[in-house]
């Protein structure tokens, strides 16, 4: 935190503009070696940047005082051409000057360090600049503008209440002010903070999803139409498409946005019986998959349904049945657990039905809702270490108000450790290295 850092925030290689960042107490007189004077702060100003007596640039400089910067140091920015030997040329110049190049993350802990955001809030800065999709977006923008922190914190602060009730009753036994029952009084507002933790916890996980993307399994009888629909929804041919059953052996993904979020669709071997090794191991990954995955296609041939019975589909109530091959012959009556669609992969019909169902299931089960979601594992192991806690301590409340209130103290814990509160050095060096260089 002594040293001055400097970093190239935009993407290296050949580009119009590169912008140069430099944070911390020789960023000023960085400014004045290179550019020969500061600008006005926050005032963008055109610069001859010079170094050992040689002109490297004509720039932009960006002169930022701490602490009213991104960090809360002295920072500066150079917004120079970006060609490579500009760049090399202003990295040799701040390392001449006494900087050291920064690492992955290290603007932003700094930031942090400096209390210009919380761990949830960084997070949610590293989601915004991976973000793909619009949901991705909305979700990383809602975290780093402190949705999480602000729910995180005011449960932490009801937990004080709590441990002051319980310390009551614990400290001042005999005052008269303090009744006998103090530490009950506790009890009605563990109940509901735990009620409130169960709700955020029970989300089906919408917020990782978002982030790390919906998992669909297409599932059927060998030659029934799988890689054809894959085909069709990726449009483009990712997949093999033959007549000789088993073609697709190992599992073949497809990276796709749907209704705005990121989703990965598998297409999947054949399921039948088989003696043969490799379409065996196949068939257990496809089933392993279907397993896994949050939404499952199966598809069935309308020309031979009764290969559907010889190998039932793994199908479940929120899944989806694609009737194929409907421009050859009209399905028999199923008896399916789920909606089911006649579809052609090979002409499109039937795929617009197909396609709507999917953006309406993809959307419902991941579109925003009015509490704001836990986006990584880290968020949902402390809330439920934090509850585990909380519920210990209410079962202790009217029998040993001391071990209540030690449990009280392990959940305040809980809460502090998201939003970084207290100091956890490997958790912190988690969650920075994972951001890009520069930022």
């Amino acid at each position: 935190m002594t040293e001055t850092i400097f970093a190239l925030s935009t993407p290296p290689g050949r580009s119009g503009v590169a912008v140069l960042r430099v944070s911390g107490s020789q960023a000023g007189p960085m400014v004045d070696a290179l550019a020969g004077a500061r600008p006005d702060p926050r005032d963008a100003a055109l610069r001859s940047l010079r170094h050992d007596g040689g002109l490297i640039d004509r720039a932009l400089v960006l002169w930022f005082p701490g602490p009213g910067s991104f960090t809360g140091e002295d920072v500066a920015e150079f917004h120079v051409h970006g060609g490579p030997a500009i760049i090399e040329a202003m990295i040799a110049a701040f390392t001449a000057l006494g900087g050291r190049p920064a690492e992955p993350g290290e603007f932003t802990r700094r930031a942090f360090e400096h209390g210009k955001m919380d761990l949830t809030e960084a997070e949610g800065l590293a989601d915004l600049i991976d973000a793909e999709t619009e949901g991705q977006r909305l979700q990383a923008l809602a975290q780093m503008s402190g949705a999480l922190k602000q729910l995180y914190e005011a449960w932490r602060e009801r937990l004080i209440s709590i441990l002051a009730a319980i310390e009551g009753e614990i400290d001042f036994p005999d005052e008269e002010d303090v009744p006998d029952a103090l530490a009950a009084t506790a009890g009605p507002p563990i109940d509901d903070l735990i009620a409130e933790m169960d709700a955020h916890l029970d989300d089906a996980h919408r917020g990782e999803r978002v982030r790390e993307g919906l998992s669909i399994a297409i599932i059927g009888a060998p030659n029934a139409g799988k890689s054809s629909l894959l085909n069709r929804l990726a449009r483009r041919e990712a997949a093999i498409v033959t007549d000789i059953p088993g073609t697709t052996r190992d599992i073949v993904e497809v990276r796709l946005v749907i209704a705005g979020f990121s989703v990965t669709l598998a297409d999947t071997a054949g399921l039948r019986e088989t003696a043969e090794i490799v379409e065996s191991e196949g068939i257990r990954r496809a089933l392993a998959r279907a397993e896994e995955a949050d939404i499952r296609i199966g598809v069935i041939d309308s020309t031979d349904v009764s290969r559907n019975q010889e190998s039932p589909l793994p199908l479940r109530s929120a899944d989806l049945a694609v009737l194929n091959k409907s421009d050859l012959a009209q399905a028999e009556a199923l008896t399916l657990p789920c909606r089911s669609i006649a579809v052609s992969a090979r002409s499109g019909a039937g795929l617009d039905q197909a396609e709507a169902w999917l953006e309406d299931t993809v959307r419902s089960l991941l579109s925003a809702r009015e509490a704001p979601a836990l986006s990584r594992a880290r968020h949902r192991r402390a809330v439920t270490e934090g509850r585990e806690a909380l519920a210990r301590g209410r079962s202790m409340l009217s029998r040993a108000p001391e071990l209540a209130g030690e449990d009280v103290r392990l959940a305040i814990r809980a809460m502090e450790s998201l939003t970084g509160r207290i100091d956890v050095e490997d958790v912190l060096d988690r969650v920075f290295s994972q951001f890009c260089i520069g930022k």
